[in-house]
């Protein structure tokens, strides 16, 4: 697939422009024009852009991206050498930080109810940004959902 047609599909997907955001949602750093495989992650961390060039991804799709209102724009310390590492190698990172926390199938809000069970009710808040939601047992307790959550996601919740 080309890029420019990836980043197309997924600013429509994602209805990128419908969200005031902390960043640019969409790509954010550009690489080669063909798109064959894609590593996708939470973080554009260093230990993901590297995983992306040692399995030769063209692309890697991300929540949080590189760039952020209210940054220091100078490309400096961890900036430099995570641009370094997608520039050097021609990989494009696109970065979906709102879009991502509000999609109604593809979110994390929703992607979690789902795997938790839970009964999507309403949506609150600037830009719909909240989510109400109801547990698949009506009366359960907060530490028997919290226990929930560490054995659906292997972590303790926070």
């Amino acid at each position: 697939m080309q890029l420019t047609e990836l980043g197309d599909h997924l600013d429509t997907l994602l209805d990128a422009s419908r969200l005031k955001d902390y960043c640019p949602n969409g790509l954010q750093v550009e690489g080669r024009p063909e798109v064959l495989r894609v590593l996708c992650g939470v973080t554009a961390s260093q230990a993901l852009l590297d995983l992306a060039v040692a399995g030769g991804h063209d692309a890697v799709f991300v929540h949080h991206g590189l760039f952020w209102k209210g940054d220091d724009g100078r490309v400096t310390g961890f900036r430099r050498r995570r641009l370094r590492t997608l520039l050097a190698n021609d990989i494009s990172l696109f970065a979906y930080h709102l879009p991502l926390d509000v999609h109604p199938e593809l979110g994390n809000n929703a992607q979690l109810a789902r795997r938790m069970g839970w009964q999507g009710e309403a949506r609150f808040a600037d830009q719909d940004l909240g989510w109400i939601g109801r547990p698949a047992r009506v009366g359960e307790r907060a530490h028997d959902i919290a226990r929930a959550l560490a054995g659906a996601l292997g972590r303790e919740p926070l």
